[in-house]
């Protein structure tokens, strides 16, 4: 009885073991802050946004553009050659302009800030000098300026919007 006892033990230690060690458990490297960061920037080079310039007016402004699918889109668009955007104040708030044709989206829910720059229903393009709350896929965001810097410069009744590639 005592050899079956012990015959049974080893088999289940045998079994437990064979099942434990296939279960390898993976951590990932803790990787500086530093080569996350040049990671990002080799990203954004990948996608070609930090290529992309925008101009109003004729201005240009420093934007920080997202990293998603529309802003990509955008890039081809502007591959082909500069794209104008003739826009128009609308609300008080935003110049709205039609791009003349439509660019994949991913509208959310959003409040804009000023200085925010968001597609419109796939085809226009919004620079914000004010603030509204609306569903939007977020483009990007001009930096550098302050509030009254952007009602200078967007507040006018139409400006063209330039975005071309460097």
């Amino acid at each position: 009885m005592k050899k079956i006892l012990i015959i049974i033990l080893a088999i289940a230690l045998v079994a437990l073991s064979a099942g434990c060690s296939g279960s390898k458990e993976t951590q990932e490297p803790d990787v500086p802050e530093e080569t996350q960061q040049a990671e990002n920037a080799d990203n954004e080079e990948e996608s070609g946004t930090n290529e992309m310039t925008l101009k109003i007016n004729g201005e240009e402004v420093n934007v920080k553009w997202e990293d998603n699918e529309s802003v990509r889109a955008l890039v081809d668009l502007a591959v082909d050659g500069p794209v104008i955007v003739n826009a128009s104040k609308y609300g008080g708030f935003e110049q709205v302009g039609g791009l003349g044709t439509t660019l994949p989206s991913n509208d959310v829910d959003t409040t804009t800030d000023p200085g925010d720059i968001v597609l419109y229903s796939s085809n226009n393009i919004v620079v914000f000098f004010g603030t509204n709350s609306w569903a939007y896929t977020r483009l990007g965001h001009i930096e550098g300026k302050t509030d009254d810097e952007l009602r200078d410069m967007l507040g006018g009744s139409s400006v063209e919007i330039e975005i071309a590639l460097r």
